[in-house]
């Protein structure tokens, strides 16, 4: 059987992200599950509009309704609702969180910061992933006194990807609604990253 070269490649790209996820909660309480939905309902219609927004998709919707205890009696009923929401359009973020922050949700989260096409940048991540693990087993070869024949075989090392960064910051109440334009909350690079293994055949 031929000898063989052995060796794994990692490369990565950046690219700045042109859109966000953002997930937004919110809570209704009551004596019971009906006035407790009532109530939610009440809150997330008042946040409807900014649903609506430029750039602004309702991506998922999850509801919870549960008891709420003091002891070992239930003494009410909290009922949420957890929307996340994608923005096509990052310039408008400052606006689509000023009106989400009026709304006074629970808890608001984001951006998530993404890329709406990561095929370019996981491509170019893989083509260096490609280039480091061969420049790896060139060196080996080298060191064995040989050289570098050809690729037998090459599969994707699991658990790379997409790193976005996110800002995360709790609802907080009308009247102390943060300015979200201090916050510097700008689009920033999105990290897409490659690892790959590769088999060479090494000549003598």
């Amino acid at each position: 059987m031929a000898p063989e070269i052995v060796t794994e490649g990692s490369g990565w790209y950046e690219q700045v992200a042109d859109r966000a996820e953002l997930q937004v909660g919110y809570t209704g309480t009551g004596r019971d599950r009906s006035s407790a939905v009532a109530e939610l309902g009440k809150r997330v219609a008042a946040a409807e509009p900014a649903f609506g927004l430029r750039g602004v998709s309702v991506q998922h919707r999850r509801l919870a309704v549960h008891d709420q205890w003091r002891g070992h009696r239930v003494v009410g009923c909290r009922a949420t609702e957890d929307i996340t929401l994608r923005l096509d359009d990052v310039g408008a973020l400052d606006e689509v969180l000023a009106a989400l922050v009026a709304g006074e949700p629970a808890t608001l989260n984001g951006p998530n910061w993404q890329l709406t096409d990561p095929a370019a940048a996981r491509r170019t991540a893989q083509a260096r992933a490609v280039a480091d693990a061969r420049d790896r087993a060139e060196g080996y070869a080298a060191a064995l006194a040989g050289r570098l024949g050809a690729l037998l075989r090459l599969s994707e090392v699991a658990g790379d990807g997409m790193e976005p960064r996110a800002f995360a910051m709790a609802a907080m109440g009308r009247e102390a609604a943060p300015d979200v334009r201090e916050l510097g909350l700008e689009p920033e690079p999105v990290r897409v990253t490659v690892r790959c293994a590769t088999s060479w055949e090494l000549l003598t």
